[in-house]
């Protein structure tokens, strides 16, 4: 039996997050230290006492949710012995620190230029996300397009689950798009709280950003595979994990692709690691039969 380790990505935050492991882990402690040494100010603060709308900001939420992932992946010792590895969206962070192909220091301060790249480029498009629910991805696809095809900006973006699957774009372009959505049978089309249209081409200037900065970066040999949220597939070549790293902000997030992959190469238990039960939800939903556990 195969052992999978996912990492949460953006949404899984709260307040408290990481403050057992801080009090209770020497470990732990001084890597949340190093953290706010690498950030230059005391992300664990906001972290363990912030409000939801401070841990709400892009570049609070990122790091945050990446720092809890691997500081408590770290603590974990000999039980943590994966066979494969996957992260959704900003998990996947979190994901190759914890293979070995990024360095802890690194990735954080590839995580938080990441937070800050998004950010700008939220400013620079005012844009959304929604969650469209009880609908086949290709009815969600085809719509997509025909907005598209009016000149406006809709995406898939995060293929959740099956039945979940959230779109990325404009403003009206996602509105558009979810008054059709409903019409063609859509249990709902939820506009989500986002600051903006993440996994979508409105992110480009991001992508841009990021790609100089991991370009910089040393990635290593990992000590098993990732599954990419671009590629759905196993990957343990350092160069190919780079270019999906990269190209990752302007495609979707296939995630539902991705637990089908991996339990067909043999998972069937998935200890998702970082604050929250969101991955495990979907995973019971995408594989039925496999076993889930938090860290």
């Amino acid at each position: 039996m195969k052992k999978a380790f996912v990492f949460p990505g953006q949404g899984s935050q709260f307040s408290g997050m990481g403050k057992e492991l801080y009090d209770n882990s020497a470990l732990a402690k001084e890597w949340f230290e190093k953290a706010n040494s690498i950030l230059g100010f005391r992300i664990t603060d906001t972290m363990f006492a912030g409000t939801d709308e401070e841990l709400k900001q892009t570049k609070i939420t990122q790091p945050a949710i990446f720092l809890h992932s691997v500081v408590l992946a770290a603590t974990l010792g000999e039980n943590f012995k994966p066979d494969m590895v996957a992260g959704h969206s900003l998990g996947e962070f979190s994901a190759l620190v914890a293979n070995k192909t990024l360095a802890f220091e690194d990735a954080l301060l590839l995580v938080y230029k990441r937070a800050l790249a998004m950010q700008k480029a939220c400013e620079l498009n005012p844009s959304t996300m929604a969650a469209i629910l009880n609908l086949d991805d290709k009815t969600v696809e085809t719509i997509c397009a025909e907005v598209s095809a009016s000149g406006e900006t809709v995406v898939a973006a995060n293929y959740n689950c099956p039945g979940q699957l959230v779109i990325s774009g404009s403003i009206n372009g996602i509105t558009i798009a979810c008054e059709k959505l409903k019409a063609a049978g859509a249990k709902r089309a939820l506009v989500l709280p986002v600051g903006g249209a993440f996994h979508s081409p409105l992110m480009e200037p991001a992508r841009v950003e990021l790609e100089a900065a991991i370009n910089a970066t040393p990635f290593n040999t990992p000590i098993c595979p990732v599954y990419q949220n671009v590629t759905a597939s196993a990957i343990s070549d350092p160069a190919a994990i780079k270019q999906n790293l990269i190209a990752q902000l302007t495609a979707p997030v296939k995630w539902t692709q991705t637990i089908q992959q991996m339990t067909t190469d043999g998972a069937l238990h998935y200890t998702e690691v970082g604050p929250g039960k969101v991955l495990q939800g979907l995973i019971k939903k995408i594989s039925p039969a496999a076993e889930t556990q938090s860290a």
